[in-house]
Formats: structure tokens, C-alpha cells, sequence
């Protein structure tokens, strides 16, 4: 009986292994090449398509990004702007007394209250501003225009405990 050297048998056993991973990775790659064949993808992916955005249920900061993301949205289609989905999102995401005391500012500025515009920004951020009383304060940015004729809106957004927005106002809470 020959006995193998206990490094000899972890070669062994290392080899193996190896020759596993190899499979495996090449089974995953001829997978992926398959698979990506019967997708029709772009050849050159921009670096602006490369970003990510994420969020957490729940979270203060998400939840204004949620409604003014898809609020810009419906109401930045200036061929066809969807009014039906804006008041929906109105209606979902606003408290009832702030939807009321919203629609009477609005009369009195004749702007979106939401915006305080009456164009639709360009582009959006979004940053907490930590607890406020019983509620939590979400700074939203507004960039209207383009190049050199850019002009941006701050607006302080108050969430009430249970993530409703009961106030919107160009001056922090806190």
C-alpha cells in the first residue's frame, strides 16, 4: 500500500478544486454569453446609464424622492402632461389638510405648489435634514433651465410620523 504525503494530497485536492471553479466559471460565462446573445443590448454603455439610485421602504428621504420623481414625471410631459397621475400622487402622498391649504396657495401664486413653478425642473436632489418635532425634514433641489441659465429652488419638505408630506416651504421647519 503507497501512502501519498499529506501535502502531495492537498495538491491533489487543490487541483480539484481548480478544475471545479474552471468548470463552473466556464459554464457561467457560456451561460451568460447566451444569454446576452438573445438580448438585444447597446454596444457602448454611457457612464450616465451606469449610476444607480436606491432606496429603503420607510425612509423619509426615499419616500420625497419617490413622490417627486414620479410628480416631475407626470407633470414634465409638456406635450401630454398626465394630471391624472399628478393628483393621484397628490392624493397618495399628501396629507388631506395640506392637499387643501396646497390648492389655496396655489390660487393665490397661480404656480404648482408642489414645485412652486410653473415649469418643471430640470433636475432633482434629494437630502435629509433630520427629525423635525414629531416629523423629518427632506431637503429637494430644484435646477430649472440649462448651460449657463440655471436657476435652483430650495424647497424644505415635512413628513409627519406616518411618512405623509404636511408641509412644503421655501424656509426649514427646524
Amino acid at each position: 500500500m503507497s501512502r501519498k504525503s499529506p501535502a502531495h494530497r492537498r495538491s491533489g485536492r487543490l487541483a480539484v478544486v481548480a478544475a471545479g471553479l474552471v468548470l463552473a466559471v466556464g459554464v457561467g460565462v457560456s451561460t451568460q454569453v447566451s444569454a446576452q446573445a438573445a438580448v438585444h443590448a447597446p454596444a457602448k454603455v454611457s457612464a450616465a446609464a451606469s449610476r444607480s439610485v436606491s432606496g429603503t421602504t420607510g425612509q423619509a428621504v426615499t419616500r420625497v424622492a419617490d413622490f417627486y420623481g414620479a410628480y416631475i414625471d407626470a407633470k414634465g410631459d409638456y406635450e401630454d402632461p398626465d394630471v391624472t397621475l399628478a393628483t393621484a400622487l397628490r392624493k397618495h402622498y399628501l396629507t388631506p389638510d395640506f392637499a387643501e391649504r396646497l390648492a389655496a396657495w396655489e390660487e393665490d401664486n397661480g404656480v404648482d405648489g408642489v414645485l412652486r413653478a410653473q415649469n418643471v425642473p430640470a433636475r432633482w436632489t434629494v437630502a435629509d435634514n433630520g427629525a423635525v418635532g414629531m416629523g423629518h425634514e427632506v431637503i429637494v433641489t430644484l435646477t430649472f433651465g440649462s448651460g449657463d441659465t440655471t436657476q435652483k429652488t430650495k424647497l424644505f419638505v415635512l413628513l409627519e410620523r406616518y411618512n405623509h408630506i404636511v408641509d412644503i416651504t421655501t424656509t426649514t421647519n427646524g
